[in-house]
């Protein structure tokens, strides 16, 4: 990852054609605009871990995407079919580790594990797997994209339902949810997107977000790229711009959405879902179903990962000079998880899961659907 490419005026987090991956490094907006070159799965994790790309369908495309790229420029493999899948499902368990929370990263590795297990049942050489793999994951990037503008039509669409008496939404978000996130477009941030082309948009509120500053730093920066009116507020503002009247809906994002609801996402999400809550206004949860995970009842089984003390203790999320006391301790949790009962709904790209008058969502049946539909 040595080698930088400058670009001007780009919002794609992830450059790729096939054989050759770039990142946006997310680190140096939105001063600097920086990308790196991403030769093998190794790149693509450290990538991963220092937040060079984040938020959890960026994070999926980026590491399929990186071992794609590995694989295109690998040299002379020897072994069988069955070896060249074992290879590769070696390396997708590495990208895993990269981000725990992230239920999406887990989630895709699962699913080209599948389509390489396929390939080495039928294919005559290695050459037959490693195509299927970089088949599969290049199909994932091109998803993703119609993914997020269904989840932003189908998030306005809601939003101006329950909000018919008023003529324009003002709409809070928290973290980056935009097109840095994803391979396109975004999730929460889809929706403010979708609403603003509408012509209904009031105004978008973000929040700094803590300690990474991934609101100030990059959902500000796309809201004035695409000239959306927006206004940046420190996190603990929210409570008294909610208590102003001057937000209409709150809409996040997710890293993991578990099978009762509950949800895993950045910091400070579970602050403004309370906040919503005691000025009733909707909280919503913008993921693409690959962000649920059927596999837990609840968020308390919900990974947290822990970062660095080092982004709480010196300024810029930990890049700048030391600006706590040294020697005091510090709790850097990256996530932590909403309740479902003060959720509102949980937007997808195949419709907004909502309680039907009852106390609890039934997503185990709207997956079903949706899956059984596609």
């Amino acid at each position: 990852m040595e080698n930088r490419v400058e670009k001007q005026n780009s919002l794609q987090a992830i450059l790729y054609k096939r054989g050759s991956l770039q990142l946006l490094d997310q680190r140096k907006l939105p001063l600097e605009t920086i990308y790196l070159d991403v030769q093998d799965a190794n790149d693509g994790w450290v990538a991963i871990r220092d937040m060079v790309v984040r938020g959890a369908p960026a994070i999926a495309i980026a590491a399929a995407l990186s071992l794609a790229v590995e694989v295109s420029n690998l040299k002379d493999f020897s072994g069988t079919s069955d070896d060249a899948a074992s290879f590769l499902g070696k390396k997708l368990e590495y990208l895993v580790s990269s981000r725990p929370t992230a239920v999406n990263l887990s989630d895709a590795a699962s699913k080209l594990k599948e389509v390489v297990s396929k390939a080495a049942s039928t294919a005559k050489d290695t050459t037959g797997v490693f195509q299927a793999y970089i088949e599969a994951a290049e199909i994932m990037l091109q998803d993703d994209v119609a993914s997020n503008k269904a989840i932003g039509s189908y998030g306005a669409r809601f939003l101006l339902h329950q909000l018919k008496d008023f003529d324009r939404i003002s709409v809070l978000t928290h973290c980056n949810t935009g097109s840095l996130a994803t391979a396109g477009y975004g999730t929460a941030l889809g929706v403010i997107r979708a609403l603003h082309a509408e012509g209904v948009l009031e105004r978008a509120y973000c929040t700094e977000t803590r300690p990474f500053n991934q609101g100030s730093r990059l959902t500000a920066f796309e809201l004035v790229y695409e000239k959306i009116p927006a206004t940046l507020i420190v996190d603990s503002a929210a409570a008294a711009l909610m208590k102003d009247g001057r937000v209409n809906a709150v809409v996040v994002g997710a890293d993991r959405v578990a099978a009762n609801g509950d949800t895993g996402n950045k910091i400070g999400t579970y602050s403004l879902a309370l906040c919503a809550k005691h000025h009733d206004i909707p909280f919503l949860v913008a993921a693409p179903l690959t962000s649920i995970d059927l596999s837990i009842t609840s968020g308390e089984e919900i990974v947290i990962e822990e970062r660095s003390p080092k982004e709480v203790l010196h300024a810029r999320g930990g890049l700048g000079e030391q600006v706590a006391a040294p020697g005091i301790a510090v709790w850097n949790p990256a996530f932590d998880v909403t309740p479902a009962d003060i959720i509102s709904g949980i937007i997808t790209e195949k419709g907004v899961i909502t309680k039907n008058g009852t106390e609890d969502f039934d997503i185990k049946g709207f997956v079903r659907k949706a899956t059984s539909n596609s």
